[in-house]
């Protein structure tokens, strides 16, 4: 049985005496778990093994050098296959290599140094091919839902039933809410979760490229096709072929843009700025924007035609300060994060801080609960974050609800209206922290209900 760090090799050769040398240079490293099989279908019943590395003789006595490259090659693409022949003929050495093999060796007088030089070479292939595996697996899971989204309100319980909806098909995803809510980490959620996973993420900030760049930012320039461009740039739809485009922050668009951009998604293809040829691409797109999107089709914004084009699946996150006890969860989260980074010992949250977070808005939302979170860290003096670590320096007003002219009446249904959203329709919890009794609760709700 193979270790996790050892190397299985399949051997394929029917002549003994180049069986016994590549057989004794592959176990020449202990690492090695060699395999020797005289003959082509020998070796493809036992594919099922995995090889990491596969040395072929090309004239097996039951099949066909070329055939059996192709045999291994769809059973595992990843599979580093080595030619051994005596021919010395380039155009079936090229015909190999085009099929798939990573080495074509003669058999003469140097074929033992060869071979050695090609194994040492497909090992470091092999080793990286190993750590990008590695990494794809790290990635996906860390944008499982349960990882990289933390809540258990009931207001994102709705956003974990939209997201399985997202994952399942190639709709376009709408992510809408206020700045800081973390649409961004929803796009790459759905990505790593879909089909497309194995493609490119590919993230453009609207707001945050020049509107006269916009253009060759999406769809890429050809070489002079306009002062500084000394070579050709593919754009931002090129580079998610087969992946996903995320336009975060669409609503920043110029409506000359737009109009391009309604084409692009429309034709589903692209043409570069300064060229002739249209470009087909295969991209799923996501956006996100924090503006009302139908708002500003009516104000004359942004086109009517385009946002029937995205508005697709809509996913609106909820604000931070209308999630409950998911801000305490979160702010776990971010604590163990930055303790993994700042080796400063073990620190929790006191229940005073809790309180603290709990009665705060958080104007800034998630992005907003991270920075406090970190600074409270570092002012803690002992294991316990105290109230007083944590500081809020928003330069934003924080929500309250005198925003508005009201009566008293619709002021305090607003009042149980939001105790009941962040508690999650505890109205014995509600009633004990507003002081009030349950049949008062119970009773603007029924009016609530009567008036809408």
């Amino acid at each position: 049985m193979s270790t996790k760090t050892s190397t299985k090799i399949f051997v394929v050769e029917d002549d003994p005496m180049y069986q016994r040398m590549v057989k004794y240079v592959m176990e020449l490293n202990p690492d090695h778990e060699v395999h020797v099989f005289s003959t082509g279908n020998e070796c493809i019943a036992q594919l099922h093994l995995e090889p990491d590395l596969i040395s072929l003789d090309y004239n097996l006595p039951d099949i066909k050098g070329e055939e059996l490259l192709i045999e291994i090659k769809n059973y595992n693409p990843e599979a580093i296959v080595i030619i051994l022949s005596g021919q010395q003929d380039i155009t079936t050495a090229v015909g190999l290599l085009k099929d798939g093999a990573y080495d074509y060796i003669t058999k003469d007088e140097d074929t033992k140094d060869r071979l050695v030089n090609s194994i040492a070479k497909a090992k470091k292939q092999l080793h990286l091919q190993k750590e990008v595996a590695h990494l794809k697996t790290q990635l996906n899971q860390k944008f499982q839902f349960n990882k990289s989204i933390i809540g258990s309100s009931t207001s994102m319980q709705r956003v974990f039933k939209l997201l399985k909806k997202a994952v399942t098909s190639n709709i376009t995803v709408s992510v809408t809410g206020e700045t800081g809510t973390g649409k961004e980490v929803i796009a790459k959620a759905i990505h790593h979760n879909s089909s497309r996973k194995n493609g490119p993420f590919i993230a453009v900030n609207m707001s945050a490229i020049p509107k006269e760049l916009l253009e060759s930012e999406l769809f890429g320039y050809e070489k002079g096709a306009f002062t500084g461009a000394n070579t050709r740039k593919k754009g931002q739809f090129e580079l998610a072929d087969k992946g996903t485009l995320f336009l975060d922050e669409i609503a920043e668009m110029d409506l000359n843009i737009q109009a391009k951009l309604l084409r692009a998604i429309q034709e589903r293809e692209v043409r570069r700025l300064g060229g002739e040829q249209s470009i087909k691409y295969d991209a799923r797109i996501l956006i996100a924007t924090h503006k009302d999107l139908a708002a500003e089709v009516r104000q004359g914004n942004f086109r009517e035609d385009l946002y029937y084009r995205l508005l697709g699946l809509n996913i609106p996150l909820p604000p931070l300060r209308e999630r409950g006890k998911d801000i305490i969860l979160i702010a776990q989260h971010f604590l163990n994060d930055f303790l993994k980074d700042n080796p400063i010992g073990n620190l929790s949250f006191s229940k005073e801080a809790k309180n603290k977070l709990l009665h705060y808005s958080f104007p800034g939302n998630v992005r907003e609960l991270k920075a406090i979170v970190d600074l409270s860290a570092i002012m803690a003096t002992d294991e316990l974050i105290q109230a007083d670590d944590i500081q809020f320096n928003s330069i934003r007003k924080e929500v309250g609800f005198l925003t508005q002219e009201m009566s008293m009446e619709s002021y305090k249904q607003k009042i149980v209206q939001f105790y009941l959203q962040k508690y999650e329709n505890d109205v014995l919890l509600v009633a004990k922290k507003l002081d009030i009794g349950k049949s008062t609760i119970y009773r603007m709700l029924k009016e609530t209900v009567s008036v809408s």
